[in-house]
């Protein structure tokens, strides 16, 4: 495990770490010594000159003075260490998610990276300021204590030593039978947390439905999962305790069988085994104190896998030598991407001159977002290649992809701050006036106009606060103060009102000015507007042309046109 966690840290932390492993197993061994200075205080207490002992007792004093500021120093170095390695997981733990490929982030991540950022890290950093030190202890301390009964007697001592492989064949039992159990435990905890996320973010749906005081089954049934599967963790490691607590007593009362056979022998005298056995009994403490330890290390190390897991997954590949497109022309060159077994986009090509506008337009699932999505690079693609300006874009770096790509999703996230400081994302060392001017364009003043607070009003978690419309104008505002040379738009008007969507388009239309633009859309008023569309279907590229020529063709397109042009009847 220490090896996992040295390899979950990183050199930035390892080395502190290695040094606080060092101090711990330098205080268990101390600790495990200063015993052996029992043997001859208590020879001489039960000698003929028990003032002998003095000097016994001075130095075992000092020993144990000893041990206890090496205990001292050990725990705070493995406090010290476990806070500073929890901050600074957290910042690499968030900086390694923020560089992982968007395709990485499938539904089943939301409560996975939930658990993991909070209890898991928790629980695995724990391991320097909590487990650490104590399971060291309770590992070297009773090693050399056996060294010392050998030294005194090897008798005895091969007698407590023959112990420990069967104590460790009992941890790794039940290690292998806590494992599957954990892993289930997990999962279900994983599974919970998705359900409370949804849960709360389904109360509009739920309420609508007029479930405002009934439960929810779906969160229900997985708390009640957890439930069972910490239930079946604590049944599976019942019998490891149990064992070794009798191990452990079997060992104990053999050496005092032994022990009372080698006195009566006239082989060691009774101060001797006294002594002896004082030491074995201090042995069996922090073995029994391993079946304890060993359930929070197996859960500690399960985290540390899983951490293990997310760290070593590669991001895309950085390109050694960057290179900075000149144009902003756009090329799909027989692009093929596939989602496990599914090919998503199948041969594609296509093209769009700099400062042109294409329209994408297809029946849902025909691939239209993960268009967008290579083209900004979320994903690599699985064969052929995407151009900006010529320039793969997988070589480019990250950094100059982004700074020359704008895009507005349908669904626009907000972080819970001021509208101010969602439009500065775009770009942060913007002056007043070009946040203002791009407020302006969007038609976010108006928004802004009418809330209490104005530029300063929080528009809170995820923009919960702001209608659809008002978060897209702030998105819209967001990309024009960004001013990128690209523009990607993911059906930005499709949920909103009439009034909001004329504002959004109007926002949509400056923002569009001289750029190159490629746009996933059903609104036939932005289709009309591009210079090219493409009609995409099952991954692939069914027609291509200008709107009215596509009209005039009297295919899939037109088809698609007159179904969404076509008046919604009621009887």
């Amino acid at each position: 495990m220490i090896r996992m966690l040295l390899r979950v840290l990183g050199p930035e932390y390892a080395r502190a770490m290695r040094r606080t492993v060092a101090l711990m197993t330098v205080t268990a061994i101390a600790e495990g010594l200063s015993y052996a200075l029992l043997v001859p205080v208590l020879r001489e207490l039960f000698g003929d000159t028990p003032s002998n002992a003095v000097p016994w007792l001075i130095g075992f004093g000092a020993g144990v003075a000893v041990c206890a500021v090496l205990r001292y120093m050990s725990e705070l170095s493995g406090f010290r260490v476990g806070t500073t390695l929890l901050r600074g997981m957290y910042y690499r733990l968030g900086d390694h998610l923020a560089r992982l490929p968007i395709g990485w982030y499938g539904r089943d991540r939301v409560g996975e990276v939930s658990v993991m950022a909070s209890r898991g890290l928790l629980q695995a950093m724990s391991v320097a300021a909590h487990l650490l030190g104590p399971f060291v202890s309770a590992m070297v301390t009773p090693l050399t204590i056996v060294a010392v009964m050998i030294a005194f007697n090897w008798q005895l001592g091969l007698a407590a030593l023959l112990g420990a492989p069967i104590v460790a064949l009992i941890q790794i039992w039940t290690a292998r039978s806590i494992a599957s159990t954990d892993a289930a435990r997990h999962e279900r905890d994983k599974e919970a947390s998705g359900r409370v996320i949804e849960y709360l973010q389904a109360q509009p749906v739920l309420r609508v439905g007029g479930r405002t005081g009934e439960r929810f089954t779906l969160l229900d049934n997985a708390l009640k999962e957890v439930q069972r599967a910490a239930r079946r963790t604590v049944l599976s490691a019942l019998p490891g305790i149990v064992g070794m607590t009798l191990t452990v007593q079997a060992i104990f009362t053999a050496l005092l069988v032994l022990g009372a056979y080698l006195v009566l022998g006239g082989t060691i005298g009774a101060a001797e085994i006294l002594t002896i056995l004082v030491l074995a009994a201090r042995c069996a403490e922090p073995l029994l104190s391993l079946s304890e330890m060993g359930g929070k290390l197996r859960a500690a190390r399960a985290q540390l896998a899983r951490l293990d897991t997310v760290l070593r997954t590669e991001p895309l590949p950085e390109p050694g030598r960057p290179v900075e497109p000149r144009h902003h022309d756009l090329r799909f060159e027989s692009v093929t991407f596939r989602r496990g077994d599914r090919t998503v986009l199948d041969d594609l090509s296509l093209t769009v001159p700099e400062g042109q506008r294409l329209a994408v337009v297809g029946p849902s699932g025909a691939g239209k977002s993960t268009l967008l999505q290579v083209l900004a690079r979320f994903f690599d693609v699985d064969a052929g290649a995407v151009r900006i300006g010529g320039v793969d874009v997988r070589e480019i770096s990250t950094q100059e992809l982004m700074r020359r790509i704008a895009i507005v999703f349908q669904d626009v996230y907000l972080f819970d701050g001021t509208i101010e400081e969602n439009v500065r994302l775009g770009r942060p060392d913007a002056d007043d006036a070009e946040v203002r001017a791009a407020a302006t364009a969007a038609r976010l003043d108006e928004v802004i106009e009418r809330l209490p607070g104005g530029w300063e009003a929080k528009v809170g978690e995820g923009g919960a606060l702001l209608s659809g419309g008002e978060r897209q104008r702030v998105a819209i505002a967001r990309a024009l103060l960004k001013d990128a040379p690209i523009v990607l738009l993911d059906e930005v008007t499709s949920a909103l009102d009439p009034l909001n969507e004329a504002a959004v388009h109007e926002g949509i239309e400056r923002l569009m000015a001289g750029r190159t633009v490629v746009m996933v859309t059903h609104r036939m008023r932005t289709v009309k507007s591009a210079d090219r569309v493409v009609f995409l279907d099952g991954g692939r590229i069914v027609e291509e042309g200008s709107h009215d020529e596509l009209l005039r063709r009297g295919g899939r397109y037109a088809d698609f046109w007159a179904i969404s042009m076509a008046p919604v009847t009621s009887e």
